[in-house]
Order: C-alpha cells, then sequence, then structure tokens
C-alpha cells in the first residue's frame, strides 16, 4: 500500500483493490486528494473541508490577488489551496488594481498546440462589454482567444464553463504565459472571474465613473 500519510485514517488498504481508508472529505485510491465539494484546509487531522457556499476566494477584501512569490509554485490539482483571486467581494480597490474589466461570453474550448502555451487550455471568448482596459491592450469587442493555466483550471481557479458568460478583470500582461504579451486574453487564479447577472453591468459602469479616485 502507498496511504497517503495524511488523507488516509489508516495504512491497510483493500488488499483486492489497493483502496486505502480515506478521511472525511478525501477520495482517490491513496486518498491523496480532496472529494467533490471539499477544499484543502491546512489540518491534518481533517485535510479536507467542506467548501462554504458562497465560497469567498480571498481572505482580505483589499487584497489584489497579486502576491510576491514564485510562479511555478501554483498548486496541483491533488493540492489545491486556497485561490488568490476575488469571486463576489469585488470593490473599487481590486477594480482599480486590474487594467482591464470585461464582460464575455466562453464560447469553446479549442485544442493548443502552441509550444509558447504549453500547459495551457485554450478557450474561445466573445467580448461583448468593455469597461476598462489600458491604452496597449489588445483586448477588443468580438470573439478572441483566451488561455487559462491547466493547474488552475483543475483546481477551479478560475471556475470556467461554456457557454456561460462572465465578468473578467486582471492584468492583461502579469497574467499572460510568461509575463509577456500574446494574442490571447490570460486568466489565471488572480484574475477575478465572476458568472455574469445583469446587475454587474450597473456596478462596473459605477466604477468606471469613480475610477479617478484609484491611487
Amino acid at each position: 500500500c502507498d496511504c497517503h500519510p495524511i488523507g488516509a485514517s489508516g495504512k491497510t488498504c483493500n488488499q483486492q483493490t489497493g483502496q486505502c481508508p480515506c478521511k472525511d472529505g478525501v477520495v482517490g485510491i491513496t486518498c491523496n486528494r480532496c472529494a467533490k465539494g471539499y477544499q484543502q484546509s491546512r489540518s491534518h487531522i481533517a485535510p479536507c473541508i467542506k467548501i462554504p457556499v458562497v465560497q469567498m476566494m480571498a481572505t482580505e477584501e483589499d487584497d489584489d490577488g497579486y502576491p510576491e512569490e514564485d510562479p511555478d509554485s501554483v498548486a496541483t490539482g491533488d493540492h489545491c489551496g486556497k485561490c488568490k483571486g476575488a469571486t463576489k467581494r469585488l470593490n473599487l480597490n481590486k477594480y482599480c488594481k486590474r487594467d482591464y474589466a470585461i464582460m464575455a461570453k466562453v464560447l469553446s474550448e479549442i485544442e493548443n498546440n502552441d509550444e509558447h502555451t504549453k500547459g495551457w487550455t485554450r478557450f474561445m471568448i466573445n467580448v461583448e462589454s468593455i469597461y476598462k482596459k489600458s491604452r496597449d491592450s489588445r483586448i477588443r469587442k468580438g470573439t478572441m482567444p483566451m488561455l487559462v493555466p491547466n493547474t488552475d483550471l483543475n483546481c477551479k481557479c478560475p471556475k470556467i464553463k461554456t457557454n456561460r458568460s462572465y465578468l473578467f478583470l486582471g492584468r492583461e500582461k502579469d497574467d499572460s504565459p510568461g509575463g509577456i504579451a500574446t494574442g490571447s486574453l490570460g486568466v489565471t487564479q488572480r484574475s477575478i472571474v465572476i458568472e455574469w447577472r445583469d446587475e454587474w453591468d450597473q456596478r462596473m459602469r459605477r466604477f468606471r465613473r469613480r475610477a479617478r479616485k484609484c491611487k
């Protein structure tokens, strides 16, 4: 047996299937990942806890989601931590710290054969509204490709589904593969991705009017 030292409740596995005994909320033949509806905690006793109904993906309201850290230290699907972006707690400060804010519909997932973006999943999106963008931005209304790191997608940071519309806020260059500008929009766990509701339009227009207060 190769039972996970934290996820398994014991060291003895089923001799026929090899299945280890897992703690509550833990799955996998070796008990190495959290079950659906659970997220990783820092506790060795209860390594996986239930995700709250409204999950706040950032603990600090004014956290901009872009800490100084090694970009290669992103969690894998088996060790997903808390997402760095934020969903529900969108405020003027977070709007100010992103260089673009758009509403777009995710049309489809498309094949990614580009060696420069290996490890990223490519989607085709249709940008319907642009609330904010930088002067040198490549974002335009209409269809354009979007790239999401596979590790972030596996951790549902962000959670992306096709045929759904989302509000996207991020830093166009910082979130692109390798930190360089490409013809695709890079979206990572540091981006803010919220499933679109009509009420967001009014809020984004209000933020745009108040943007002169941005520090």
